[in-house]
């Protein structure tokens, strides 16, 4: 019995799908097949990855797929999205309990319709909850770090445990859950009492900024690179003379420097070699060593 038919015995009320198309579930609309892929719920979720770990399974979790970039060549192993099956919200007062899977967008409408404010900032970012939570994802003046009490994680282990904010460790594109690759399962978060309207004036007044200095139009992952202490990557980029610059349909946005943009038919090795470029190109002219903020998932192949 191959790991596919053990996955399809073991846990037989679950959806695999094998040799699935990541292009589907990025928002880069870019990426080969994973052997399998499955969007379970929390519970089952924590379940399939002990058992993947016992079994020597590859495992790759997935939230909404908005900052990273899947290799041409797929994912081995099974991939684990936390989507629909695993985002329920809750609210209790001014506390929000969240899952991984729900998307930040609706979290901070649900924050708004009960009209708690410390959210607005996240409406606009097409991330999950439990990808925002790896990166500590931030806007316009906000980020996770500023509303999050407690967070349940999975261990490599196999155990599960409950860390403060401070056992998370959240800065700028940081988390301890990357250092130790623990997985983010729920959320407890704390807001404030706010005024209905007003908290609906921000996430428009947000939303509206991101549709004039975003290239919302086309697909990709959001801002690419992080950003270097004391510049901004994007006006580092523009003034290294790269604006519009690209390896076939990967192309830096000449309508914002800080995103490479799929102009419909790029496929990951140009975006990978794209973001290498302009790395070198703004360290050459600037002094600046640019680092992506996109996570590279999958068989990337070896650059000569």
């Amino acid at each position: 019995m191959n790991w596919k038919e053990q996955l399809e015995s073991n846990f037989s009320d679950l959806q695999f799908q094998w040799d699935e198309p990541m292009a589907k579930h990025t928002t880069f609309r870019i990426g080969g097949n994973a052997d399998g892929y499955v969007e379970p719920t929390v519970a089952r979720a924590c379940d399939l990855m002990n058992y993947c770990q016992m079994a020597d399974i590859p495992v790759t979790v997935l939230g909404n797929g908005s900052n990273v970039l899947v290799a041409d060549e797929g994912i081995e192993g099974l991939v684990i999205s936390f989507g629909k099956a695993a985002a329920q919200i809750k609210i209790e007062g001014n506390r929000i309990f969240a899952e991984a899977g729900a998307l930040l967008s609706q979290v901070a409408h649900a924050a708004a319709k009960n009209e708690l404010t410390g959210l607005e900032f996240a409406a606009g970012i097409p991330g999950s909850i439990g990808g925002a939570l790896m990166m500590n994802a931030g806007a316009y003046g906000g980020e996770m770090k500023d509303v999050v009490v407690s967070l349940q994680v999975l261990l490599e282990d196999g155990g599960i445990q409950l860390w403060s904010l401070e056992d998370a460790d959240l800065s700028y594109r940081h988390s301890h859950m990357m250092e130790v690759g623990a997985t983010v399962l729920a959320v407890e978060m704390e807001l404030k009492p706010g005024n209905k309207e007003e908290i609906y004036s921000a996430m428009e007044d947000f939303r509206t900024r991101r549709m004039e200095k975003q290239p919302l139009e086309f697909p990709s992952a959001g801002s690419t690179f992080k950003r270097p202490e004391g510049y901004f990557a994007g006006k580092l980029i523009m003034d290294a003379g790269l604006a519009g610059f690209h390896i076939g349909d990967a192309q830096v946005s000449e309508k914002h420097c800080g995103f490479v943009i799929n102009k419909g038919g790029a496929t990951a090795t140009q975006v990978r070699q794209l973001i290498r470029e302009v790395s070198e190109i703004v360290m050459q002219k600037n002094g600046v060593r640019l680092e992506p903020e996109v996570r590279f998932l999958g068989r990337f192949q070896e650059e000569k």
